[in-house]
């Protein structure tokens, strides 16, 4: 496997998770955990590119990190929703440290006033170079599905940011956009919730945004770029 950095915050992955949180262990061995065959994979890069967006397909996590690194040139401004599948390859580890980029996210963090990060997360946040996400799921008839509580991540990635950059493991492929409902609400929100219980002792998060990119813009060809791993990362 190509060498990547740390993962940080090895608690919050689904299999730690599901070992801690007594809610979460009856998912413990759902399938949605587990990545999807190689044909399926190679079903979801052709239903993508069929609707408009590029795709990489890389085998592990250390060439996701390589790829997704390579991708953002020098000098531009970056921003990451949380995302448990960038901390699982260690890009949330590697934008702490120095870096080529100006990374917004430091900055937004950096500010104490809640009202004030707020704002920042509305403007800065949203509007950067590239905005680095996950989703829920990814469909073999090349969609992606996704949701989130405060709107600053759907907000991002359907307009805001200039180049969008997500990461998906072979855990994330279901066949339709139905089925990318049923993965995001039967096992994505139980999985982020038993991590917002741990992170912010919180009873759970919320599905207050949904969003659905049934084909890359036809306006901004090459915006959204997926880089597909074949295998499990985040949920």
């Amino acid at each position: 496997m190509s060498a990547h950095p740390e993962n940080t915050h090895v608690s919050h992955t689904f299999a730690a998770l599901a070992k801690s949180d007594a809610q979460l262990a009856p998912l413990a061995d759902h399938h949605y955990a587990k990545a999807v065959s190689a044909e399926r994979v190679e079903a979801a890069k052709a239903g993508l590119e069929k609707s408009g967006f590029k795709v990489h397909v890389v085998e592990n996590r250390g060439e996701a990190f390589n790829t997704i690194k390579n991708l953002i040139p020098a000098g531009a401004s970056v921003n990451n929703a949380h995302s448990t599948s960038l901390e699982e390859i260690g890009f949330v580890t590697y934008l702490k440290g120095e870096t080529a980029w100006n990374n917004v996210h430091a900055t937004i963090l950096a500010e104490s006033d809640p009202a004030k990060q707020v704002e920042l997360r509305r403007t800065i946040g949203t509007t950067v170079d590239y905005y680095l996400t996950s989703v829920a799921a990814v469909t073999e008839d090349g969609k992606l599905a996704h949701g989130d509580l405060s709107g600053s991540k759907v907000g991002g990635v359907a307009f805001g940011a200039a180049n969008v950059i997500v990461l998906a493991g072979a855990n994330k492929i279901v066949k339709d956009e139905k089925e990318a409902f049923t993965r995001t609400t039967e096992f994505a929100l139980p999985a982020e919730s038993a991590r917002a219980r741990d992170a912010y002792g919180v009873p759970a998060s919320a599905l207050v945004h949904y969003e659905v990119l049934r084909s890359a813009n036809p306006f901004t060809p090459g915006r959204i770029q997926v880089v597909l791993v074949k295998e499990a990362l985040g949920y």
